[in-house]
Formats: C-alpha cells, structure tokens, sequence
C-alpha cells in the first residue's frame, strides 16, 4: 500500500492547523509510522534552513522536528514572504523566484500547481502518510479559481479533508456549517470530518454543538480539542503571535526590549529568552517608547530592511535606542536588525523594495549592500567571549566596515559581525543564537541576571510528546487514519 495522505485546512487563519499537524506527526511517528509533512502554500516571514540547502516556513520545520526527520524544501514547495502591504518575494521549493503585487500572484499560481505536486509526490514517496496543512481559510471562495493552498490542492492531489474550527474566538458552529455553505459541493464532498479546537471548560458542555455540526454538514466529528497551554513553548508560524498578551515576570532582573516592526522576520529567536525565568522580554510597538530602565535593545530580523528602518524613525524608536547606548545600555542586532544599526544601507537593485538607499542608526561603523545572493546555511562557532553557538544563516547582503574588524563571532575560521568600540552595540547574521543553551546563559549573565538551567531544545522536544498525548486522548486518531487515502 502507498502513502495515505490527509489535509488539515481551518475555518480561518491561526485556528490551530500548524499545532495539530505537529501534534498528529509526532503521534503518528511515536506509533512507528514514516510521517512527512506538507503545506503547499505558506505565507510567512518566518522561515528556516532545510538540510537541502533553501528555505520552507518555520512551522514545517517543526513540523518535520516533530516527525523526526530533516526539514525539505519540499515539505512547502511555495512560501511567501511578505515585503510590503500588497506584495511578496516568492520562494519555490526552496529557491527565491522573484518579487510578486497579489494581483499578479494570482496569475501565477496556476503554474505553480505542477511544481506542488512534484513537491507532493516527492514526500509521498518517502512515507506511510503526508498530513498536508491548509493555508488561511477554506471558505475564501474570492479565492478559489487558481487555489494552490486549500481545495485546490485537495482537489488536484485527491486529498481528503478535515476541517479545523476555533471555539475559544466564538462562533464555531457558524464558522463550520458555514463554510460547508459557501464552497463548492465538489469541494464540500471532500471534507470527511471537522475538529473543534482550542475548547475550555467541561466538553459535556458542547456534546450538543459537536453533534449538531455532524448533523448539519454530514461530517464526522473527529473531536473536542481542549486548549493546549504548552502550545507557547513552540516556535509560532504567524506573526499574530506577536500580539498574544503574556504576563509580566514579576522580579526578572533583566529586561530586554524589542521593537516590534512591521515586516519582522524569524521572531522565534525570542522565544528561548522569553523561556528563561529571570528576563522579561517586552514587545513594543509603534506608539509607545522603549522602557528606559532596559538592560538589553535588541533588534529582530526584517523581511523588509529599508523600510522597517523608515518605520522605526516614524515611531521614534530611533530616539530611543540612541538615549538607551549613551546611557551606557547594549543594543544587539540580529540580521536585519544588525544592518540597521550601521551608517548606511543600500538597495540598489530593489531586492526588498523599491531600490534605494537610507541612513542607518549610525551605533555600528558598518554599510551593508544588499545583493542578489542569499545566504541560507546552518552554522556553528564561537562569540568574541569564546562561548560556542549553533544557528543559521538567511540572509541577503554584503556588511563591511571598521567595526566588522572586531567581529561578534568566528565562524568556520573567519569573522562574522561587528562590535562598536566601546562593546555597548554588537550585531550578528546568525539566527537561532538564544536556542543555544550556552550562548543564551553568557548573555542572561552578562545583562547581569541569573542563569538557569533550561534546555531549551529539550523543551521543545517535551512540549512535542505532551503535544502528541493531549491529541491522542482527545482524538479519534484512528479514524483520521481510516479517512486517509
């Protein structure tokens, strides 16, 4: 018998489809079964480095993590990676193919469908079953004619469906029998279940609204999904993330600040310092001034550099941050965040946006010139202190500069970064730096907190498993296996 596939596609974004495909490939591969996953389209500037050497969104990443197998560019053969308010840099199975308006886009991906198939049959081909991950909601039926993420796919590849509704946003019975009544019935006929999610409170309680769902769109109702309160110990897919409220660490010595941008890329490097009982991260967002009493600036990633500089300077963080380093506090960059901080930054070529070129935050004696060539590689080696690192590399431009003569790192035998004279600003391309238990405790310790003994890896490993039990006693796993062809 080949490989089963199912898809998991949701009433609407961020009702759970990345949390339950991980989940599910974990119990899966926990019963002895080859498991791949697969999202034919994402759109996220959250992305991470595949074993082959591109990029796929970082919730496939876990995903595959979860199925304890390498991550593929094929695993997300189409990402999209937003760059402005109507356009993205489109990246196919793992490579950048160019800039694209959303009008065009939707011209495109017709022809993009072959290429996700491929992708599809290639994963297919490596295992007893591929959970596929729908995009967005099923119900966008302005979207439909070209569909690559939802139906379309299902439709193509002769995938079943199961269709994901939030309870905890209200409305979930609505949002189910609703989205039966606005897609195609040859669509509809593709949905074999529907899963609740996000449930609170005693499930008794809805046994009537599971049972009217499964009696109004004649689907199975696969189960009744609690709120999983671990899930924020995972790396998240959507920057909707960003905007979840998280409690003040009452106490933590050291506060680290960061300001939230609008094309911010690969926030997961938060997540293992907001792991770490004795630092408060505090996102802030434009309209609001940086906390004076900071220990730590540290500027994040940037999908589009130039203009989440110009963004920064409206806000007037950059009045902030430059209080913050003659106050003797650090700043940190990390990719784009690390161009921004130095004297110039050019775009010539329109690689990001429109072509031109900005004025840094002038605390780093850099300029950066971005160029076609991305950087996608994971690396290893040691910070100017000597305390070794594991992380990778996605980037674009080339950074040089007097300060780069005093570099964050060595990678591999060469300098990597830039320190400023008097050791209060650094920046650095490496991502994932924090994962890294021992570089994240030197950094805990010289903002002058105290070090715990969290293993972040493990973490993430253990939050997986406890994942994988809270779906197998709250689904009927068995069916999704049966619904599966």
């Amino acid at each position: 018998m080949g490989a089963r596939a199912l898809m998991f596609q949701g009433t609407g974004s961020d009702v759970g489809k990345s949390l339950m495909v991980a989940g599910l490939a974990r119990a899966l591969t926990n019963r002895g079964h080859a498991v791949r996953p697969f999202k034919p389209q994402n759109m996220s500037n959250n992305a991470a480095v595949t074993a082959d050497g591109g990029e796929i969104g970082r919730a496939q990443a876990l995903q595959a993590r979860a199925a304890k197998v390498q991550p593929s560019v094929h695993m997300n053969p189409v990402l999209l990676k937003p760059q402005s308010e109507t356009g993205a840099q489109v990246v196919v199975q793992g490579r950048i193919e160019g800039n694209a308006r959303a009008a065009d886009y939707q011209k495109l991906k017709p022809g993009l469908l072959a290429r996700v198939i491929d992708s599809f049959g290639r994963m297919k081909a490596e295992a007893d079953f591929v959970l596929v991950e729908g995009a967005g909601s099923a119900s966008e039926v302005n979207l439909r004619a070209g569909d690559i993420a939802n139906m379309g796919f299902a439709r193509a590849a002769d995938v079943p469906v199961i269709l994901i509704g939030d309870i905890d946003r209200g409305g979930v019975i609505a949002s189910l029998v609703g989205t039966k009544a606005v897609i195609e019935p040859e669509d509809a006929a593709l949905i074999a279940g529907f899963i609740v999610n996000r449930f609170r409170g005693d499930p008794a309680l809805f046994a009537d609204g599971m049972a009217r769902i499964a009696e109004m769109t004649g689907w199975a109702a696969i189960g009744l999904v609690p709120h999983f309160s671990d899930a924020a110990r995972l790396p998240a897919e959507d920057a909707l993330a960003l905007n979840a409220p998280r409690e003040r660490k009452a106490g933590a010595r050291v506060k680290i600040a960061v300001p939230i941008l609008p094309h911010i890329a690969n926030f997961d490097d938060l997540d293992p310092l907001e792991a770490e009982p004795d630092v408060e991260v505090v996102r802030v967002k434009p309209g609001t001034t940086l906390p004076g009493d900071a220990d730590l600036i540290l500027l994040p990633g940037s999908k589009a550099t130039i203009a989440d500089l110009v963004a920064l300077r409206k806000a007037g963080f950059d009045i902030d941050i430059a209080a913050h380093v003659r106050r003797g506090g650090r700043a940190l960059g990390l990719c784009g965040g690390y161009q921004m901080l130095g004297r110039k930054l050019a775009d010539p070529d329109g690689i990001e946006g429109p072509p031109g070129e900005v004025d840094g935050l002038g605390l780093l004696d850099i300029e950066t010139r971005l160029t076609g060539d991305k950087r996608l590689v994971a690396v290893e080696g040691r910070t100017s202190d000597g305390v070794s690192f594991k992380g990778y590399e996605m980037h674009v431009g080339e950074t040089t500069g007097p300060d780069t003569l005093r570099p964050f790192a060595t990678i591999e035998g060469k300098p990597e970064g830039a320190i400023s004279t008097d050791r209060l600003v650094a920046g650095t391309y490496v991502h994932g730096l924090f994962a890294d238990d021992c570089q994240r405790a030197a950094c805990v310790k010289q903002l002058g907190g105290e070090v715990s003994d969290l293993n972040y890896e493990a973490g993430v490993e253990a939050t997986l498993d406890a994942l994988a039990v809270h779906l197998e006693a709250h689904l009927d796993i068995d069916a999704l296996i049966r619904i599966a062809r």
